[in-house]
């Protein structure tokens, strides 16, 4: 029994260690490498066009989750594919957290979902 708990408790031990370490950017270096990001989500993330989400204030798992599904297939948008090739793991996860460190200015839907 006690060599059961010692595995799960190894096993819960890793996955918060991975989960962490997956989940880690740095947003100030996220800053510098959102240049091409912020032609249409806006420099503060807040994007003012309606066809552009806006990304300040979203959690950061989200964006990351996002930004992969992009990169791989998963998410069907030519553009967002384009940009999101070119960004490694630590790239994605550095945009991720600047933009989820910035004041969000999402109140509801309107304006932004089409009927």
């Amino acid at each position: 029994m006690i060599r059961g708990i010692t595995l799960t408790a190894i096993a819960a031990l890793l996955a918060l260690t991975a989960t962490s370490s997956i989940a880690a950017g740095d947003p100030a270096e996220g800053a510098k490498k959102v240049a091409t990001c912020v032609a249409c989500h806006g420099k503060d993330g807040n994007a003012v066009d309606p066809q552009y989400p806006r990304l300040a204030g979203q959690y950061a798992d989200y964006l990351a989750q996002s930004l992969h599904e992009y990169k791989d297939g998963r998410r069907n948008n030519a553009i967002m594919k384009g940009f999101a090739a070119t960004l490694s793991d630590q790239d994605i996860s550095d945009i991720s957290a600047y933009f989820s460190s910035l004041p969000t200015k999402l109140q509801g839907l309107e304006g932004h979902v089409q009927q």
